[in-house]
This record gives C-alpha cells, structure tokens and sequence, in this order.
C-alpha cells in the first residue's frame, strides 16, 4: 500500500464523536425495533439475546471516555450496574448514557487520543483506538440485532440512517 508523500488529518474529535453518536442513535432505533417478549430472550446458534449486548455496550462507553480522557482505568466489570429487565429501563439507561457521554466526550484532553494506556487492564492502545474498538464493537453487534430483527420477520433500521 503505497503512502501519500503528506499524511492528513482525516477526522477531528469533534466528528469522532458524531459518528460515533450516529451509530448509537441507530442501536437505539435497533433496541426500539424489538419487540419487548423478544428483546430479553431471543437469540440464533447460542449467541446473546440483543438487550445482553446493548448491556454490554451500556457498560463500556462512558467508562472508555473516562479512561481515555484521565488515563485511569478501573478493571471492567462484567456486572457493574443494575442490569435492567424490561426494554423501557433499557432504553432509559441508554438515553442517560448519552448526555453523559454528550458532556464527557468533549473533556478528553486532546494528547490523549495518541496515548497508549491498557484499558481496563486488558486492551494496549493509543485512545483513540479504544474509542474506535468500542464503536466498532457495537457496529458488530448491532449486525447480529439485525439478524434477529429479520428472523423474527421484522425490517431492521436502515443501517445509513445515522
């Protein structure tokens, strides 16, 4: 792969943070398509049911902001928090993260996306790399809601509308 003779900056935190926003403004639409009996409990060939994985992204976002943006990192815990039970707290959790993460997101220090820390013990990468694992994470796991949504006979979200 040949490289330009000048490198350029091909995103700003600012439309790092969008993006990422868009894509979970999308996972909400994907949670919303559920319906609630199914949410919880269906699953395809031993994969999670959809709400575990939504769980999942719930728990790794704002704690990735913070240890991103302080270079403090408690170790992630696969059950820190009160797990929700209905597809309402769910949701409310969600909308919750979001200011949060609407508030957090733009106090990462700038030198601290191209710092390298062990998040969460486990995973050595600059920041911004965290950032990205943690939306490429939920852009994967968001592919197997779709799978769900389409098994159960349901239209998922367009996947471009962010």
């Amino acid at each position: 792969m040949a490289i330009a003779a000048a490198e350029v900056n091909v995103e700003t935190a600012s439309e790092l943070f969008k993006n990422w926003q868009g894509h979970r403004r999308l996972t909400r639409r994907v949670i919303e398509a559920f319906p609630k009996d199914k949410l919880f409990q269906f699953s395809i060939g031993g994969m999670r049911p959809f709400a575990e994985m939504a769980w999942e992204f719930i728990r790794m976002a704002v704690p990735i902001v913070e240890g991103v943006s302080t270079g403090k990192w408690e170790e992630w815990n696969q059950s820190k928090g009160q797990k929700p039970t209905t597809k309402s707290e769910l949701l409310r959790l969600w909308d919750e993260q979001t200011a949060e993460l609407d508030a957090k997101f733009p106090e990462i220090p700038p030198h601290r996306f191209n710092e390298v820390d062990k998040a969460f013990g486990q995973w050595e990468n600059k920041g911004i790399a965290t950032i990205q694992y943690a939306i490429d994470n939920e852009i994967h796991h968001r592919g197997q809601g779709y799978v769900y949504l389409r098994a159960l006979g349901i239209e998922p979200p367009p996947f471009w509308e962010r």
